[in-house]
């Protein structure tokens, strides 16, 4: 301490490389960025790049060159087969042992797993990561972190973690964090589709349903779907917070599970049946909350 009293400088923020800047993976960058965090960046799409670069960031032309030197790599990716292909086929070579990969993606369980142990062979730390919240938890740094991993990596993320989300929860080793996630996923079906539904029947009865939805949001039928996107529903205007084709993909992911532990998911079933005929109709890239869309076809 100095003669002044004052506490030492805090130690240097870790070097951050983040892959996937999408609905969710652009605003986290963001609030990574806000936080002091040494940021470089890549997508796929490079124009992704340019507001976070504009901030900031430093941009790199590859995955590899975007982790080389990175003490830590984020991902922000849409499922399997693009982390493993990130990961496995651009990242991996260009990790330093010792490194943590953070990963903000939704897949499988079971891939989770598998992914830390090959990179721990290579002695590279694995967390999963998922999160959910929505695209207005990403930009207010309001998301619940739902982690699978060594307590000791949750620690070295933490400083990470607390810059996105307001609430990080860890239930156990990796592929917990997303048994955690499809949890979350199957209450999401019921609540998007339940407010769907009772939109329906309120339009059926002749009623003036943004003023019924305005007077049940506080009432025991409130949730977060129909406080956030009861009113897209009501205006049949759907902008982006989760696309309907990686909500199926993240169903399937929790019906797998589900079956795997001998359980069965009727409401969870009937919803992907739901999400199955709009992805048939053209809607897979529109919000989870073009369900609405399925009882005006005639259902």
């Amino acid at each position: 301490m100095s003669a002044a009293g004052a506490a030492p400088p805090a130690p240097p923020l870790e070097p951050v490389a983040f892959i996937g800047l999408g609905a969710l993976g652009a605003p986290m960058a963001a609030r990574l960025l806000q936080a002091g965090h040494p940021l470089t960046v890549h997508n796929r799409n490079r124009e992704r790049e340019l507001p976070l670069a504009a901030a900031g960031a430093r941009r790199a032309a590859s995955v590899p060159q975007a982790v080389a030197g990175t003490a830590v790599l984020c991902l922000c990716l849409s499922d399997d087969r693009a982390v493993q292909a990130v990961l496995l086929e651009q990242a991996l070579a260009a990790l330093a042992p010792g490194a943590l990969v953070i990963d903000f993606s939704t897949i499988a369980p079971a891939t989770s797993r598998a992914l830390a142990s090959h990179l721990e062979v290579a002695g590279i730390t694995y967390l999963d990561a998922p999160v959910t919240g929505g695209t207005e938890g990403a930009r207010a740094g309001t998301l619940a972190v739902l982690v699978g991993g060594s307590g000791a990596a949750l620690e070295r993320a933490r400083p990470l973690l607390e810059a996105v989300g307001s609430s990080i929860s860890h239930f156990g080793p990796v592929g917990a964090g997303q048994q955690a996630k499809a949890v979350n996923q199957v209450l999401v079906a019921g609540s998007y589709a339940a407010v769907a539904e009772a939109i329906a029947l309120g339009h059926r009865l002749g009623l003036p349903m943004a003023q019924v939805c305005a007077a049940l949001e506080g009432g025991a039928a409130g949730s977060w779907a129909l406080r956030h996107r009861a009113a897209n529903m009501l205006s049949d205007h759907f902008p982006l917070g989760f696309r309907l084709a990686l909500h199926r993909k993240d169903l399937a992911i929790a019906l797998a599970e589900a079956a795997a532990a001998g359980l069965e998911l009727p409401l969870t079933t009937q919803v992907a049946a739901m999400e199955d005929t709009l992805i048939a109709g053209g809607h897979a890239d529109e919000d989870v909350s073009v369900l609405a869309r399925w009882f005006e076809a005639g259902h």
